[in-house]
């Protein structure tokens, strides 16, 4: 079922909201490009901090694809992904109840580039970014040989 409409203020903006039409087993798909990626000093690769932080956006919060949309739009997610953004190498996936349960906002932003795209919402600090939300994803499109938590975590 398609998305409703998600809330704009007056300059067309999307407002940050959590969309009541985005369940809690749904799942969103960060996408990971390479510089995403660091070697720790005991030689892991490992995300970065940046996969866990707002995006660059005016509404400040961090860019997802909406896996439930793409799919009933009768897309393979992988291809999706894959064929939108060369530059993603990886891909890893949120189930929405469990950023809720962390006081996250799921919400609906469509792009002209992306139809099926979701921010996250919330606070952002340095703890969920390193601790937190790593532990919340699995990998949906892994990267071999890169870990998703940071050794020291």
């Amino acid at each position: 079922m398609p998305l409703s409409p998600p809330p704009r203020d007056a300059h067309g903006e999307v407002i940050p909201h959590d969309h009541p039409d985005i369940g809690s087993t749904d799942g969103v798909i960060r996408r990971i490009p390479e510089h995403w990626i660091m070697t720790e000093s005991d030689g892991r690769r490992r995300l970065s901090s940046l996969t866990f932080s707002p995006s660059s956006g005016s509404n400040r919060g961090m860019s997802v694809d909406l896996q439930a949309q793409i799919e009933e739009a009768g897309l393979s997610c992988r291809e999706f992904i894959n064929t939108t953004t060369p530059q993603c190498i990886g891909a890893i996936r949120f189930e929405v109840g469990a950023l809720r349960e962390f006081n996250f906002m799921v919400g609906f932003n469509p792009q002209p580039s992306n139809p099926h795209q979701g921010e996250v919402w919330g606070n952002f600090t340095g703890a969920m970014q390193r601790q937190i939300l790593p532990r919340l994803a699995s990998w949906f499109l892994e990267i071999e040989g890169v870990f998703i938590v940071s050794s020291r975590s």
